[in-house]
């Protein structure tokens, strides 16, 4: 598509930064990196991370549509993107998370969405407890949207059934949930009766994604800014990323846990304390009255 139409209809733009990047000099005025110069706010404050997680993670369970469980598109399972972030987690914490990957190809959220019926069942709201609930995950990530979004599902309606989902799933076994938003597809058109979607329809599925988080207290794992509107990331079919699309879904869903989940530091930090780089940089800190300290 147009790339400069998706980045003017996507909530998740460039909104405010068209002229380059802008940093607050020490006098508090603004300086553009680019040719436009845009105010820049008064103040040096950083804003640190919710920690939702200390220690490692033990289990993971996703729960999705056939972007989350692979099919012939991909040429092995462990293309999914599901698989690449299980190998990231797994590459930091000392001990591999056990991994549930709970999703069906052509799934719709509930018997409400207009896709239903033909639809493969059961549904999410028809199998969460059993899919999720009954594996205790400490980490959970919901991703749905894609299916209900071209069968244009009323947006009131997904968002009551995404909203018993994580509710439920928090009240039995409080894992840090993660939201991700719709993906990036270019097969609006294609695939009849699931053929009513648009890029317009997908924004505002993200904004109540992104409520939904908020409401939640869940993670969201922007996955839609991550494709940025590159159609090469989209396989023939339209629907669902190809190899490198999965790798950039993963990696993207990785870094919004890691942002948020000190625990997947844990390992890393236990094995560099007693190097001999970790002693000489932390001596030279003290002597420079700058000593590392840890803040989380």
């Amino acid at each position: 598509m147009n790339r400069r139409l998706f980045l003017k209809s996507t909530s998740s733009g460039l909104a405010g930064l068209a002229g380059g990047a802008v940093v607050a000099s020490k006098s508090g005025r603004a300086e553009g990196t680019g040719s436009s110069l845009i105010t820049a706010p008064q103040t040096t404050a950083r804003v640190r991370p919710k920690d939702y997680r200390k220690e490692p993670f033990r289990r993971l369970v996703i729960l999705g549509e056939s972007t989350v469980e692979g099919g012939p598109w991909l040429h092995t399972k462990e293309d999914r993107y599901a698989d690449v972030l299980v190998r990231l987690i797994n590459s930091v914490q000392e001990q591999p998370i056990e991994y549930f990957n709970k999703g069906i190809g052509n799934n719709s959220i509930s018997p409400r969405s207009p896709g239903y019926a033909q639809s493969a069942k059961p549904s999410a709201i028809e199998r969460y407890r059993r899919d999720v609930i009954e594996n205790r995950p400490d980490l959970f990530i919901l991703a749905y949207g894609l299916n209900d979004m071209r069968a244009a599902m009323p947006l009131e309606l997904f968002r009551e059934d995404m909203s018993t989902i994580i509710r439920d799933v928090k009240n039995a076994c409080a894992p840090v949930t993660v939201l991700t938003t719709v993906y990036y597809m270019t097969g609006y058109r294609s695939w009849p009766p699931i053929n009513k979607g648009s890029i317009e329809l997908t924004l505002k599925y993200n904004d109540c994604i992104r409520s939904l988080a908020s409401e939640f207290d869940c993670i969201v794992a922007d996955v839609w800014s991550a494709e940025g509107g590159a159609d090469w990331l989209i396989g023939y079919d339209g629907v669902h990323a190809n190899k490198v699309g999965n790798l950039v879904l993963g990696n993207k869903i990785f870094e919004a846990i890691a942002q948020h989940c000190s625990g997947l530091s844990e390992y890393v930090f236990r094995q560099e304390r007693d190097t001999e780089w970790t002693k000489m940089t932390t001596q030279k800190r003290a002597e420079a009255g700058d000593p590392f300290r840890k803040t989380w």
